[in-house]
């Protein structure tokens, strides 16, 4: 074996390590991932898997690719937990071998080795990898497709590569509407050739004319039965989510954003300075470095910068933001980095930062072990000693990889501290916290309360829950907040069968419903959860209400 596959081959062990610890031993945890799990499991058993669906209502936030995916992988495995996950696992390892290669190809092996050790180091890509979202599946195509792009434009011709980059963008797109960022990277290649750095790849108009083609053929794969399937319908229901997920979900959303809203300085400021530690430490040696390649006329360089400039950007813009949306960005980082830190290696900077950062968690953590004091840790939670002891267990394995790899490899000892924090957090911390993060208490706690006959009705209820429903039960729309409206509708059909219960937060009691003989159930979601009869609606709320909102919904069995 080679020592460049050699490399490769540690690097996907290290990957599946950090990434795949603890799989199948958490169900999924807010914010999205229950969300498309539900939909995943219910569209498996369903059989549709063309409208996606949350709790029996359809679901235009995003197309279903990702949901695909899921679904698939919980056919093959039987299983939910695992399956739900396993899409972002193969994508992590996908990206990885990505950058690895992409490296290699252009500066070689050290370079190689470098850009997936910063990649799987950087702190956004593991978190959120191992979080069961949608964006870990378009970071892998977004990856992808920019792979295949540089191959062409950099390493080729290669017109292969160039058509498939455009591919796998519209397959990006049906995976969440952003999908096409990898081709913003075309622009900074309309100035490297306007330079006179590179000639653009012999071929004539058709040939370019290919990539366009190829993006919306991947996107017409969804598209087209999508609205074949509506215009057949006649459904209302379908015409709206046609309208809702090709306009307001995508250009309505970035320009006119409804939630989410942050400063233009927010990625900047507040999440690459987070998310992107430790990397972004060593930014005062890597911008001498890549201002001299650029200086060199080095188009590899100058297109990562100056494509993770445009993702920062585009995004910025928009007033709706949140920190994984620059996820994609992460892996070209990883790369423009790669191409230089050998260097930096040679002189000694990347061992200081390690120091650093070690130096840094170390104090981190320190503070979390005496946490009670500073009120870090939840001393009333039952897990808060467990977490207190595993807090001091690190700083005890972070002391003895500065003391074991000294300053001269402190790289490598960062390196072990890394694997065995990510490892032990996979198969000790995440199960630990599962049940206060997942449905996993609270639905059964309701269930069990419930008389043989009766109908469970939900009210603001969490996606979570219905995964672990096992029997049918009533809501009253998805998403819907808080109103006298809402407040009505659940009162009166709670007071339409004597069997019936509603379950319900400690937010929820006032104005319609009384505390007086409610069943508490646990704490979940920074909430406590109670269940509740006719008995408890207060009399102003006695009304017939309206019940156009309720859905009822039958939970499907994997």
């Amino acid at each position: 074996m080679s020592t460049t596959r050699r490399d490769l081959v540690w690097l996907l062990a290290a990957t599946l390590l950090i990434l795949g610890s603890g799989l199948g031993l958490k169900d999924p945890w807010p914010p999205d991932a229950p969300r498309f799990a539900l939909i995943a499991r219910d569209m498996l058993a369903s059989g549709d898997w063309l409208i996606p669906r949350v709790g029996g209502v359809i679901y235009a936030d995003k197309p279903p690719l990702f949901m695909w995916l899921q679904a698939s992988a919980m056919w093959l495995t039987g299983s939910l937990r695992v399956g739900y996950l396993l899409p972002a696992l193969l994508a992590g390892l996908g990206t990885v071998w990505l950058v690895h290669d992409l490296a290699r190809r252009l500066w070689g092996r050290e370079a190689a080795l470098s850009a997936g050790v910063v990649l799987l180091a950087t702190l956004q890509f593991p978190l959120t990898f191992k979080a069961g979202q949608i964006d870990p599946l378009l970071c892998f195509l977004t990856t992808l497709s920019l792979y295949g792009l540089l191959r062409h434009l950099l390493i080729g011709p290669a017109w292969g590569w160039y058509t498939g980059g455009f591919f796998v963008a519209g397959l990006g797109v049906i995976t969440k509407g952003v999908g096409f960022l990898p081709l913003m990277v075309l622009l900074p290649w309309f100035v490297v050739v306007r330079r006179g750095w590179r000639q653009n790849p012999d071929g004539g108009p058709m040939r370019w004319a290919l990539g366009p083609v190829a993006f919306f053929a991947a996107i017409a794969l969804w598209l087209v039965p999508l609205l074949m399937h509506i215009a057949t319908s006649g459904d209302p229901d379908l015409f709206a989510y046609r309208d809702e997920i090709l306009l307001r979900q995508t250009v309505e959303r970035y320009a006119n954003a409804w939630g989410h809203h942050q400063p233009p300085w927010y990625y900047v400021v507040e999440v690459i300075p987070l998310l992107w530690f430790p990397t972004v430490m060593l930014l005062p040696w890597l911008v001498p470095y890549w201002r001299k390649a650029i200086g060199k006329k080095d188009a590899a360089v100058f297109l990562l910068l100056a494509w993770i400039v445009l993702v920062v950007v585009f995004f910025s813009i928009s007033a709706g933001k949140r920190g994984v949306y620059i996820l994609p960005a992460v892996p070209a980082l990883a790369l423009a980095v790669g191409s230089c830190l050998p260097a930096l290696y040679q002189r000694g900077v990347v061992q200081r930062i390690a120091v650093a950062v070690l130096a840094i968690v170390i104090a981190v953590l320190t503070v979390m072990y005496v946490g009670p004091p500073f009120g870090i840790l939840d001393t009333a939670g039952p897990n808060a000693v467990v977490y207190q002891n595993v807090a001091g267990s690190w700083v005890i394995v972070a002391l003895l990889c500065l003391v074991a790899f000294r300053f001269r490899n402190a790289v490598t000892g960062l390196v072990v501290f890394t694997l065995i924090v990510w490892a032990t957090a996979g198969w000790l911390v995440i199960p630990l916290s599962n049940e206060k993060r997942s449905g996993r208490l609270i639905m059964p706690a309701a269930e069990a309360a419930m008389a043989p006959g009766g109908t469970l009705g939900l009210l603001h209820w969490k996606e979570q829950f219905l995964i672990y429903a096992h029997r049918p039960l009533v809501h009253f729309g998805y998403r819907r907040k808080a109103t006298r409206e809402l407040d009505l509708e659940a009162a009166g059909w709670l007071a339409s069968q004597p069997s019936n219960r509603l379950l319900l937060t400690d937010k929820d009691f006032d104005p319609c419903f009384s505390p007086d003989g409610a069943i508490h159930l646990g704490y979940a979601h920074r909430r406590d959860w109670f269940l509740i009869g006719p008995d408890a609606i207060q009399s102003g709320c006695r009304g017939d209400g309206d019940s156009t909102g309720l859905v009822r919904y039958t939970p499907a069995a994997l």
